[in-house]
């Protein structure tokens, strides 16, 4: 794999030539608490959604209702409108008191200053907004967050609306749509002319062919580009053991999607490609990051890797590999029931053309725990630099660093977020009681941030903690109604495997700060007792606020 060695000139002393904080040389990191963290989702909203009947897995046809959003936020993202200060989040909601069969739908976040202006579940997909029992237009399920703006304020997200048939039966099973808001994610709008980018299918929901999934979105919103405002989304298309990505492109604002194309083929990059992850550099030009993966008994090896367009999505090329890492043996990480999630994490500059950089987890079959690495590009994904890691703690082989997001601002900011379980887990109530002092169990989220002056991004300072509190992944524990409370991708009741934090989280980068989105078990519940008395520490969202300036003038 071609090496990129000219971007690493000079990056070691860029942040004492622009006066940013440094970590002196043998320094011990610290690992300072920075900026503000505020609960986004604890208040509960109304929406339309499926209760599962007693003895069930998954929802009976036509028993969709008017219910409460009230219960875990899990998996997110966060997009800044740019030049402001002003945010839209997007997130997993799951409905009443079925979690453990993985019952949800999207919900946004109106987010102004920090402070959240309205909450609310995106409309288009339920029985409720779209006025029918339908099974399409309405769906038991609404899921995988994104979002990005355009110049305009308009917000745009990808969705994947599926029924969640868990036992069989020849249903429409999912769908990929895009929808946007000019109100801040108040209002949702299917675009495309309210047609699938890419259609439904009859099938099951355990079916192994022609399955979408893993959608993701990204505008140019370079001010005087030629592909201003254009819109493009992808995602995968599952078929068995093989996997293809797709791209569509929106040349007015979303109401209509030319033909999508196929990104991969099998001979370029191997059978099974997925987690497609588009975004545009300053000079307008589209990259998309995605995986192939190979797997084996041993869980097997990811390829990561970069691709362009230089003629606004028609066509790309050339497929460069960036990396490789191991696949974790089994679905869950060491010590509790949480399944693994993406592997990689993709930003151009907006500042710097052909500047890039990408964050991956790289699972040690040794100990058996994840590190976070970063590399990055500065010739347009020719060549790359080679892997550092990310993560600072004293032993990074003891304990867990995973889900890693990397987002690019303005004026050279470059920022890497990801989990964290370097701390034990406190003596705290909303930390079960047969969790407390645990190691490499409990999560925080970390921070490294980075500034490019335009040889590449080079490190400011140490990792930082943008979580007030440690979580612990376990919760909720209790019982409401009957039901356990942990989200469960295994949809099942008791939840022993597979239980569900989310497979990514929000990071974004604005002129004044560096914004969070994610998830803590931390705060109880409004408005819900468990059953027996007592609070439910249900999944929340948590927006942290980082200013720029924690890590010094120039930054």
């Amino acid at each position: 794999m071609k090496r990129l060695l000219g971007a690493l000139i000079a990056l070691a002393t860029a942040g004492a030539a622009l006066g940013v904080l440094a970590m002196a040389s043998g320094a011990t990191p610290s690992w300072s608490i920075v900026g503000t963290n505020v609960p986004v989702s604890n208040t509960p909203i109304v929406g339309g959604g499926y209760p599962d009947a007693p003895g069930e897995t998954k929802p009976e046809p036509g028993t969709c209702r008017s219910g409460n959003y009230n219960s875990n936020k899990s998996e997110s993202w966060i997009a800044v409108k740019p030049g402001t200060e002003d945010l839209v989040g997007t997130s997993k909601i799951f409905f009443e008191n079925f979690s453990t069969f993985y019952n949800f739908h999207l919900g946004s976040y109106a987010i102004s200053n920090g402070s959240v202006q309205a909450f609310n579940q995106v409309q288009g997909y339920d029985c409720i907004s779209t006025g029918t029992q339908e099974m399409p237009p309405s769906w038991t399920n609404n899921t995988d967050p994104n979002a990005d703006f355009d110049t305009q304020g308009r917000v745009y997200q990808t969705t994947l609306p599926f029924n969640a048939f868990w036992d069989g039966g020849l249903h429409p099973n999912g769908a990929i749509d895009i929808s946007y808001s000019d109100d801040m994610g108040r209002h949702w709008i299917k675009g495309n002319g309210g047609r699938d980018l890419e259609p439904n299918n009859n099938q099951t929901s355990l079916a192994f062919g022609h399955v979408e999934d893993k959608q993701w979105v990204a505008v140019n919103h370079i001010a005087g580009n030629s592909w201003q405002d254009h819109v493009y989304a992808g995602w995968t298309v599952y078929d068995g053991q093989n996997a293809k990505l797709r791209i569509a492109v929106s040349r007015d604002r979303g109401l209509t999607f030319a033909r999508a194309i196929t990104l991969t083929t099998p001979g370029a990059t191997g059978p099974l490609n997925e987690y497609v992850q588009p975004s545009i550099d300053a000079s307008g030009v589209l990259y998309v990051a995605f995986v192939s993966s190979e797997h084996n008994s041993h869980g097997g090896t990811y390829t990561i890797w970069v691709t362009r367009s230089l003629d606004d999505g028609r066509s790309f090329g050339p497929f460069v590999p960036v990396a490789t890492a191991p696949i974790i043996p089994g679905c869950c990480l060491a010590n509790t029931t949480f399944r693994d999630g993406i592997e990689e994490s993709f930003a151009a500059s907006p500042t710097y053309a052909g500047h890039l950089y990408l964050a991956y987890e790289d699972y040690n079959t040794s100990a058996g725990t994840f590190d976070v690495k970063f590399v990055q590009s500065t010739d347009g994904g020719a060549t790359w630099s080679p892997p550092q890691v990310v993560n600072d703690n004293a032993d990074p082989l003891a304990t867990d660093q995973f889900q890693p997001e990397v987002a690019a601002g303005p004026r050279g900011a470059v920022a890497v977020a990801f989990y964290d379980r370097r701390n034990a887990c406190p003596s705290d109530p909303s930390i079960l009681p047969a969790d407390q002092g645990r190691t490499n169990f409990c999560i925080d989220t970390s921070l490294q941030a980075y500034k490019d002056i335009g040889a590449g991004a080079a490190a400011v300072g140490p990792n930082a903690r943008m979580t007030e509190f440690t979580w612990d992944p376990q919760q909720p524990g209790q019982i409401v109604g009957g039901l356990p409370q942990l989200p469960c991708a295994a949809h099942r009741n008791p939840c022993t495997t597979r239980s569900f934090i989310g497979d990514y989280f929000g990071l974004a980068i604005s002129d004044g700060n560096i914004y969070g989105l994610f998830v803590s078990t931390h705060y109880p519940a409004n408005g819900v007792t468990a059953d027996g008395g007592g609070p439910v520490y249900y999944q929340q969202q948590v927006l942290a606020t980082v200013p720029r300036s924690t890590f010094g003038t120039g930054y």
